[in-house]
């Protein structure tokens, strides 16, 4: 880190206080207030006058009868003052009102102080110049600093091993190889393997890749220097492709060693995707990425490592066997990766011994380790707002609900109507969720404000999924449209509570017709693309399927929908002693957790 230069601050700041008191002093009174012309007439006329002062530039300071402190006055016109004033001074002076005054002379003396200002701030924007025309730098050394990679040395702190990273076994497996080849490279030589030139790290964000790359330098403790993709990029071309080549020269002086780009989609992105042709300087910048990973020059020792969580918009060159050999996919862990993850994490926050760790990874699915991460932390921040000296169970379950759907809002307003309706809203979710075979188990209910919803209903599943069934699909949308036909049921009426969970079934419907063949109508058939449209390539190509699979389209997804709308209505008008009882309870309690709703439903 570059220290400041503590003798140039001190110089900046002796010149700004010499300029601020000179201009005080010089257009600064003590603070009085000047008098007009006519008060100073007035003054006169009421004899009140004891002695004053009149310069030849007009500078009028009185001393009062009635006053002990001196008063002043700019006068524009001493001719017209003396025109005006000077019979009625003779008098009072000749009365003894008036016990003295006087005419000073023209100052014809040069004022030094007057341009003592001006000198100071003349001074003061010549060291700002030179100042800015040193950090300049001038010509080619200011253009050899703009085009070095700025890449940070190090990982950033304590130095990671494997042992920090948790729920990512087989991924440290792979990267294993790695870290054996950079400490011992002859016992792969030998027998003519060759290390991959890069590992490509893709997966959601938040599962931990740059946590990887960080234990990889720190197990086999080499040289590690990183860089996000879009420090490459500039507006002038050719700076991206500078820095490309400075950072791989740095990583050559440190070999063995670890480049690590993290965000590489943003330069790695598909060539001809843009408007700028081969002039745009992202693709220059990814050309000379391509040839430094594989081209004429050797990279001994050099390693690369990236991060991503779009490889299906990265350049298909970048991604073949040479540049990024080896593909690690880094996914959100397990409910066994999500224990030790929250043990990596609770290591030095202390724990009450209802604090389930494990009850509380099997809850989370589909949390990521940064996901983990930040509920220990919502969970710890609670704990001391109360006080506690240790998290407990019930500060875990409110940072997991935190995380999930926001904070709760109970200073809302709700009026008793809404209250009601958001009670059998929820109930009408929890009723119908409880009685659909494959559904997740109701976890919670609550008509507490929570983020943007008026009221909610949490489902978690009691292990972890790696694909969904056509009947589990089914059941997801009506248990969504639950809280839409209770309204309907029950108070005879429809609000717009329901737009959001309306809003999720559709999609689910359109996605099990469009994209997993699941319609018996339309068969076994993908009509959705998952792929970005890039400016370029797929600027001016079509849907995939005619208007007629359109509108077959649209009639089978409102067929779904109507569907499990009659499915919910059947189960909520067969159970709807249960729906007003959960209702009942809630608007009493105003939240109603697991336990007491599967004794409700028995």
């Amino acid at each position: 880190m570059k220290r400041r230069n503590p003798i140039g601050a001190i110089i900046y700041l002796v010149i700004l206080v010499l300029l601020l008191s000179t201009l005080l002093g010089q257009f600064g009174r003590t603070g009085e207030e000047a008098l007009s012309y006519a008060q100073v007439v007035e003054i006169f006329r009421s004899e009140d006058v004891k002695e004053f002062t009149l310069s030849a530039e007009g500078v009028l300071t009185m001393e009062l009868h009635s006053s002990s402190e001196p008063v002043f006055a700019e006068i524009g016109d001493v001719d017209l003052f003396h025109a005006d004033l000077d019979d009625l001074i003779d008098s009072q002076y000749e009365a003894g009102i008036l016990k003295d005054y006087n005419y000073l002379p023209e100052d014809t003396s040069f004022n030094w102080l007057s341009v003592v200002p001006y000198i100071i701030l003349g001074v003061f924007m010549l060291v700002v110049m030179v100042i800015a025309i040193r950090r300049a730098g001038g010509g080619q050394n200011s253009m050899a600093k703009f085009t070095r990679a700025n890449a940070r040395m190090g990982t950033g702190g304590r130095k990671v091993t494997f042992a920090d990273v948790a729920g990512a076994d087989e991924e440290k497996e792979e990267l294993q190889e790695v870290v054996e080849f950079l400490r011992d490279p002859a016992r792969f030589t030998r027998l003519g393997a060759r290390i991959p030139k890069g590992i490509l790290l893709v997966g959601p964000p938040g599962t931990g890749k740059t946590l990887l790359a960080r234990a990889v330098a720190g197990e086999a403790d080499v040289g590690f220097l990183s860089i996000s993709g879009s420090d490459f990029v500039e507006m002038y071309v050719g700076v991206g492709a500078s820095r490309v080549r400075d950072l791989f020269e740095q990583a050559k002086k440190q070999a063995p060693a670890i480049v690590f780009i993290d965000e590489i989609d943003a330069v790695g992105r598909r060539r001809g995707a843009g408007l700028g042709g081969g002039h745009d300087e992202r693709e220059q910048t990814l050309n000379q990425l391509l040839v430094e990973m594989d081209g004429f020059g050797k990279n001994e020792g050099v390693i690369v490592m990236a991060a991503t969580n779009r490889k299906d918009i990265l350049d298909p060159a970048l991604l073949r066997p040479g540049r990024f050999d080896r593909q690690i996919y880094v996914g959100a862990p397990d409910w066994k990766g999500r224990r030790e993850i929250l043990k990596v994490h609770a290591k030095d926050k202390p724990l009450a011994e209802d604090a389930d760790l494990e009850r509380l990874a099997k809850a989370t699915t589909g949390f990521t380790g940064a996901d983990l991460e930040n509920l220990l932390n919502e969970a710890a921040l609670l704990a001391a707002r109360e006080k506690k000296d240790a998290i407990c169970g019930a500060d875990l379950e409110e940072a997991m609900l935190k995380v999930i759907a926001g904070p709760e809002k109970r200073s809302r307003a709700v009026s008793e109507h809404a209250r009601k309706l958001t009670a059998i809203h929820e109930a009408g979710h929890a009723v119908a969720m409880y009685h659909l075979p494959t559904h997740d188990p109701v976890h919670q209910i609550t008509i507490i404000p929570r983020g943007g919803a008026g009221g909610m209903t949490i489902s978690l599943p009691e292990d972890d999924r790696s694909y969904a069934s056509r009947n589990e699909m089914f059941e997801r949308i009506v248990s969504l449209l639950g809280g839409r036909v209770a309204e309907q049921l029950f108070l005879e009426d429809i609000s717009t509570g329901a737009s959001n969970d309306i809003e999720r079934a559709t999609e689910l419907a359109r996605d099990m017709v469009m994209r997993y063949g699941m319609s018996e109508t339309l068969g076994p058939v993908n009509y959705g693309s998952d792929s970005e449209v890039f400016l370029g390539r797929d600027y001016e190509k079509t849907r995939s399927y005619s208007e007629a699979s359109a509108g077959r389209i649209d009639e089978e997804v409102k067929h779904l929908i109507d569907r499990a709308y009659e499915k919910c209505g059947e189960i909520l008008r067969e159970h709807e002693d249960r729906v007003r009882s959960v209702s009942a309870y809630l608007l009493e309690h105003e939240t109603m957790d697991a336990e007491t709703f599967k004794t409700y439903m028995q």
